[in-house]
């Protein structure tokens, strides 16, 4: 039978355009998380800055989290720009594990500015975990219905996103509607790592990360502070 799954969501200070001092700073919060999944918000290592250069899956400066992981067997999602080989660029989530560190999921809804640099991702995708398959978003994704839909006819238990809301009472109540819409409809736990603090072009964002039950209500939450670390088991 399949077990629980642990997962903490974070929303660390992001120095901007810092990868050596972001990865660092994450790679610590895998060490403390206790938990088997660890989300990170979008762009986590460079901050929201569209000119941040693109991040290789293997750039030596992501070993600390490779590290951090490998001593916990974590898994741990980042969020970088990342360059394909035909020259493609794309807002992505990185799974990093002790071992490896792949593009699990590029972002499919941009908006604004992003359409000037990046490319919009072709599909949803599916992350399994010890028997767990969880779908992926970032960001404006996450705002889209047809998105979590999409993603949910994959056959999912979770949808997992990795955002930035900008800050505000009327952006926190857009973003705690939207995960317990997507929660509810689909009968999916929602997890959602979420920027607090400064990054990049935002000065503030709304923080809010948490855990969403497959019935829509919060199970775990945290404020608007740099550097909490919320988690909860799915089961």
């Amino acid at each position: 039978m399949r077990g629980s799954l642990t997962v903490a969501v974070a929303q660390p200070a992001c120095d901007e355009l810092d990868v050596v001092h972001n990865a660092s700073r994450q790679a610590g919060v895998v060490q403390r998380a206790g938990a088997r999944l660890v989300v990170f918000p979008e762009l986590s290592l460079t901050g929201y800055d569209l000119a941040a250069p693109a991040v290789a899956p293997d750039d030596a400066r992501l070993d600390p989290i490779r590290a951090a992981c490998d001593s916990t067997n974590a898994i741990a999602l980042v969020g970088a720009p990342v360059r394909e080989a035909d020259g493609r660029e794309y807002i992505a989530t990185l799974a990093v594990t002790g071992e490896s560190t792949t593009v699990a999921y590029r972002k499919m809804h941009l908006h604004g500015e992003e359409f000037r640099r990046f490319t919009p991702g072709e599909k949803p995708e599916v992350l399994e975990i010890d028997g767990w398959r969880l779908g992926l978003a970032i960001c404006r994704d996450a705002a889209v219905p047809e998105h979590a839909a999409d993603t949910a006819a994959l056959t999912i238990d979770a949808y997992v996103a990795s955002t930035l809301y900008g800050p505000g009472p009327e952006q926190a109540a857009r973003r705690d509607e939207h995960m317990r819409d997507r929660a509810a409809t689909h009968g999916v736990w929602v997890v959602l790592s979420t920027a607090a603090g400064p990054s990049g072009e935002y000065r503030e964002t709304s923080g809010g990360s948490g855990v969403w039950a497959p019935d829509g209500n919060v199970l775990v939450q945290a404020g608007a502070e740099l550097d909490a670390v919320v988690g909860a088991a799915l089961r």
